[in-house]
């Protein structure tokens, strides 16, 4: 199989097994792209999925999108992006055809109800391979817990807070503190 095509059915078969959206997928797309073809490694891997849940736009098709581009260029953008599409597109295309009460089928229902601890599970995998990948500081450990505080404050308050500005918080307290640490370095190296 050529690369593209490669690309487009690795991508595909991403799209058309995973439920849950782009946090479900971040361990599927790196079980494949890491662990089994090995196009990216694990710290890239961990760089794409901040940027794309940085940037517009759904995770898992930025994530498609870069790693394409890595392996072919724009064309491998195109098709690795495609393919992580297509199959969502033709099964909610048929199903808006052929199905007007679709989600009122009794085992349809029952199914989506296990789809949804699956999908808890994926994103838990998720976030547990990348704090086990992550540099250990004391600064990265005070951030998480920070944020994870922050968070179940705001959700166990209903507190009326975005996480988008929270994540913006702590990029300039990271900003903050990884500049003062460039600063003393570069102090300490002069003496």
């Amino acid at each position: 199989m050529s690369g593209i095509s490669e690309l487009f059915f690795t991508f595909a078969k991403i799209g058309l097994f995973t439920f849950g959206g782009g946090y479900a997928m971040i361990s599927v797309i790196e079980n494949e792209c890491v662990d089994k073809k090995k196009w990216i490694t694990h710290d890239e891997m961990m760089d794409i999925t901040v940027i794309a849940e940085s940037t517009p736009g759904p995770i898992a098709i930025n994530c498609a999108t870069f790693v394409g581009y890595k392996m072919a260029g724009f064309a491998g953008a195109v098709f690795a992006t495609l393919g992580v599409v297509a199959p969502s597109f033709a099964i909610i295309y048929l199903i808006s055809i052929f199905l007007d009460n679709f989600l009122e089928i009794a085992l349809v229902a029952d199914a989506f109800q296990g789809i949804k601890a699956a999908v808890g599970i994926l994103i838990l995998n998720a976030a547990v391979n990348m704090m086990k990948k992550m540099k250990k500081t004391a600064w990265t450990g005070t951030v998480m817990l920070c944020s994870l505080a922050c968070m179940l404050l705001i959700n166990i308050f209903s507190w009326n807070f975005s996480s988008i500005s929270l994540m913006v918080i702590a990029a300039a307290a990271s900003l903050i503190c990884f500049t003062a640490q460039d600063l003393r370095s570069k102090e300490s190296g002069k003496k």
